[in-house]
């Protein structure tokens, strides 16, 4: 059966089953059993691959009572972003690269009532009024909505999969982003509650590093994070509070930004702070939490160096509290980091860790750093592949107090 004869099939035996059957009184099992039948009956007498077979009961069924084509590009563990712009073009990114996807939803108001019935698990709406959201799906999987008339070429759905298993160091290290050594330097710092900041552009994995960089968070602490759509896989923690924001309703009121977030979690007892990204106002709020006594608190921003990480810091503070002396905003700065780690998507696609940073102070107008290990690539690197390693470099490590406080003698 080609991909043309399969849709129509689908769609057929769709229309009998909404038609014919009372799906309100039938459980999931039930009504998967009851497609499974009507497959069956349907295709008696042809030859039909086993797995094909299922895959058209799971699509009907889906299209009923799940996310429909979504439900079978979801389920690939090898696909790591799904990138639908309008119902005719889907992309999905496998190993790093994008492909199109042969497959189409049935119409736009069918791929517009899978955009609602995916708003809708985590309590958010989207409409015209409204056509921009950001949610998750029941497994964490993060996703960004955009509707027309914004969206000129229907509605676009962005979905970034959520891992089914946590990543962590080992992990890293088997990637080859990070070598052990440096991994259990990092480890060191976290315990000794450095405040720690990852950079990166788009995809360059920030939130990948800062669930790995969590999972050394001492189990026994009071652990606080904050995120726009949570996804952060913290595990072992029992003492974890995890807040989300919320969009304003249709009549423009009950909105909770990360603002908001940050300065009830002061009033909640926090040992840490753990920002999912900063991208506005909330960057000052963040500055001051660490500033006042909540060290070992972790964030992420994007931003193509660590250089321009403090530019964008700047300017988001600036966002938040225009009145702010830039002299003051650097100061702020340069008190609240000890470390920034920048990461970066190479040209082969591979995600690298770049540069590991100390912020060391302030210093006649310039926010003061101190790298000390940065990516070096080696003989072997080459225009289609990458072939490198983090360096150490020949700074010492400045800021070495609250090592000597948590008892660490080792170098970093």
């Amino acid at each position: 059966m080609k991909f043309e004869i399969d849709q129509d099939f689908v769609s057929d035996i769709k229309r009998f089953v909404t038609e014919t059957l009372p799906l309100s009184r039938l459980t999931d099992d039930e009504l998967e059993e009851k497609v499974e039948e009507i497959v069956g009956q349907r295709m008696a007498g042809q030859y039909c691959p086993i797995e094909k077979r299922l895959a058209i009961v799971q699509q009907i069924f889906s299209s009923i009572r799940g996310f429909g084509l979504l439900d079978s590009i979801i389920s690939d563990d090898t696909i790591t972003e799904v990138m639908i712009n309008g119902p005719d073009n889907i992309f999905v990114e496998k190993f790093g690269r994008l492909t199109r996807l042969p497959e189409k939803f049935e119409s736009q108001k069918r791929l517009e009532d899978v955009i609602q019935r995916i708003v809708a698990l985590a309590g958010r709406e989207v409409n015209q009024s409204n056509p921009i959201c950001d949610t998750r799906l029941p497994d964490g999987s993060r996703v960004s909505v955009v509707l027309p008339p914004i969206a000129l070429c229907g509605p676009t759905l962005t979905i970034r999969k959520f891992s089914k298993t946590p990543m962590t160091i080992e992990r890293l290290v088997k990637y080859g982003s990070l070598t052990q050594e440096i991994a259990d330097k990092l480890e060191l710092l976290v315990k000794a509650k450095y405040n720690i900041f990852i950079s990166g552009g788009t995809g360059s994995g920030k939130t990948t590093f800062l669930n790995a960089l969590s999972n050394y968070i001492p189990k026994d602490e009071r652990v606080i994070t904050i995120e726009d759509s949570a996804e952060l896989q913290i595990v072992g923690v029992d003492n974890l509070v995890s807040l989300e924001t919320r969009n304003a309703n249709v009549t423009g009121a009950g909105q909770i930004t990360i603002r908001d977030l940050i300065k009830s979690s002061l009033r909640m007892r926090p040992e840490r702070i753990v920002v999912g990204e900063v991208r506005g106002g909330e960057a000052l709020d963040m500055l001051q939490a660490m500033n006042t006594g909540h060290d070992g608190s972790l964030s992420t921003g994007h931003a193509n160096s660590t250089e321009d990480m403090l530019s964008r810091l700047e300017t988001m503070v600036l966002q938040g509290s225009a009145g702010l002396p830039l002299e003051a905003i650097r100061q702020q700065i340069a008190s609240a980091l000890d470390i920034i780690i920048h990461l970066s998507r190479l040209r082969d696609k591979s995600r690298r860790t770049m540069e590991i940073t100390e912020v060391v102070g302030y210093e006649n107008g310039k926010i003061i750093l101190n790298p000390l290990y940065t990516f070096v690539e080696d003989e072997d690197t080459s225009l289609a592949k990458v072939s490198g390693s983090l360096t150490r470099t020949n700074n010492k490590m400045i800021k070495i107090f609250k090592l000597q406080l948590a008892g660490v003698k080792t170098e970093i």
